[in-house]
């Protein structure tokens, strides 16, 4: 199929320099020199000499997957040349971290990272419940992170004078300077009554900013991913 057939839009252009960069709404490509990390199955396309390997997690990151339930499954590509990543059509986007700065993530968000980047699973303080906690990835480093969500992601700015209430099943990542604190919006009564359906939220207060996804994740989608 010739290229002409297609506008100057719609053409994969060539590298022009390394790292991450936003092929479009629902891919992320990497010009690789050296190594990158990536969600296990998540490549959909490349060109060059490169290769793919799954990254083990040791005994104690299985142990650690066991207990918490978060984890990364993920893969090292190694060598030189340009990678695609997508998964399930979700729309892509990237953070950047910069030196001194964390940013903590749902693992199911992550698509893929540079490898300056480094990330450990870490309890979210405030939010544990009885029976369970919220349990995030931590990036810390300086780089770029590939993310993914259903829908255009929010972004909403946090400050001291006004906290930002987000569903637990709908939120992404954000600054790790914030402090976090499981809110009820609903009295007991209201909740005898029937209820609205959005029972707990996260609190986030502080100086920073949150993501959000314009959709929940349900016991069925999240069964199917």
């Amino acid at each position: 199929m010739k290229g002409s057939l297609f506008s100057g839009e719609h053409m994969v252009q060539p590298v022009m320099e390394a790292g991450m960069s936003v092929e479009n709404a629902k891919c992320i490509k990497h010009a690789v020199y050296g190594e990158m990390f990536a969600r296990q199955g998540a490549m959909v396309a490349y060109r060059g000499s490169l290769k793919f390997e799954r990254k083990g997690q040791g005994v104690g990151g299985m142990l650690k997957r066991a207990v918490t339930g978060e984890g990364l499954p993920l893969m090292v590509v190694r060598g030189q040349g340009e990678a695609w990543f997508a998964h399930e059509a979700q729309n892509c986007f990237i953070v950047e971290v910069e030196t001194g700065d964390e940013f903590t993530v749902n693992g199911r968000n992550v698509l893929c990272f540079d490898a300056s980047l480094s990330y450990r699973v870490a309890m979210v303080k405030g939010a544990g419940m009885a029976g369970g906690g919220l349990f995030n990835s931590v990036f810390t480093g300086q780089g770029r992170l590939g993310l993914m969500c259903e829908g255009n992601p929010l972004v909403i700015p946090v400050s001291a004078q006004y906290p930002v209430f987000v569903d637990t099943d709908a939120v992404v990542g954000w600054t790790a300077a914030l402090r976090t604190s499981l809110h009820r919006s609903q009295s007991i009564g209201s909740m005898l009554r029937g209820g609205s359906g959005e029972v707990v939220q996260l609190m986030l207060q502080g100086e920073g900013c949150v993501v959000v996804r314009p959709s929940e994740v349900t016991p069925e989608k999240e069964q199917r991913r």
